[in-house]
């Protein structure tokens, strides 16, 4: 970070941009309890700091309360998060459940942990929320890992799913809320750079670089550098749903579609040669 303005900008950018989503999607309301999972990477560290900046000039009151999962990883740095939110005054809880003997007993060597290690952190998370009175839970997914999660799912999963921005758990006990949705990886880091933020790694799954998310966070990199712009483009692509213009049979009634049936704007060719014009399409992508 160059200057301290140039810090301070970067912040009102991601304010604005947190704050854009959280009323777009009506994330917090008056009188919520809102749990901030905290990880210790960069991402959480700056949702924290988001949700506590628009907290002051909110025109809605909300209590924040930090977490952080001490998963019992050897080597992690136990003093350094409650030390963190000491320092910055929030109201925290330390939660410690040894969630890494558990994944290391249950999954072979070599292969990708995230999905089980997700899946206790989820329980636990439910639980504490449950426990705190908190009804809603703020994670710190940004829009990348939202356009990551869309083409992991196309690519590998035959589904058209992403990570949403607002959520209801299984038990529907709670609100899953994702602030950062139009904040992207790169202002996150400059901005986690300029605070020097303690940056605590994941040794657990951090390393696997072979898994399919890695592999997608490669393919949208090389795509942004190539093209400039994708990511955000494929982001907006996410809340403009066209269901005529797909196949999903549940989603649009095809078998009784007439003439008579209102239906989108008419299809437009992939390779549309004003869309390669303006830059909209790559024309290495063409069909």
């Amino acid at each position: 970070m160059n200057s301290s303005n140039t810090l301070q900008k970067l912040r009102k950018f991601l304010e604005g941009r947190t704050g854009k989503a959280i009323i777009d999607y009506n994330m917090i309301e008056d009188g919520d309890t809102v749990l901030v999972c905290v990880s210790g990477g960069k991402d959480s560290y700056t949702l924290l700091a988001m949700l506590m900046a628009l907290q002051q000039r909110a025109p809605v009151k909300f209590r924040l309360i930090a977490m952080n999962l001490d998963q019992k990883q050897p080597g992690f740095p136990a003093e350094v998060l409650p030390n963190y939110f000491k320092s910055i005054g929030i109201d925290y809880r330390i939660i410690e459940s040894d969630t890494y003997s558990i994944v290391k007993d249950k999954i072979p060597e070599g292969k990708t942990t995230c999905s089980l290690c997700s899946r206790l952190r989820r329980g636990i998370i439910y639980r504490t929320a449950k426990e705190l009175g908190a009804n809603k839970i703020a994670l710190g997914h940004h829009r990348d890992d939202m356009v990551h999660t869309l083409f992991l799912n196309l690519l590998f999963g035959g589904k058209i799913k992403a990570m949403p921005p607002k959520l209801v758990t299984d038990d529907k006990a709670h609100v899953v809320i994702r602030p950062l949705a139009y904040c992207s990886e790169a202002d996150i880091a400059k901005f986690a750079r300029g605070m020097e933020f303690p940056i605590i790694p994941c040794n657990l799954c951090g390393s696997q670089d072979n898994m399919q998310r890695q592999k997608i966070r490669e393919m949208m990199q090389e795509w942004d550098k190539r093209y400039p712009g994708r990511t955000e483009s494929v982001f907006t692509a996410m809340q403009n749903v066209v269901p005529s213009h797909l196949a999903d049979l549940d989603l649009f009634d095809f078998r009784g579609l007439t003439l008579d049936t209102p239906v989108e704007e008419g299809d437009i060719a992939f390779d549309a040669p004003e869309l390669i014009m303006a830059g909209t399409i790559p024309v290495s992508l063409k069909a």
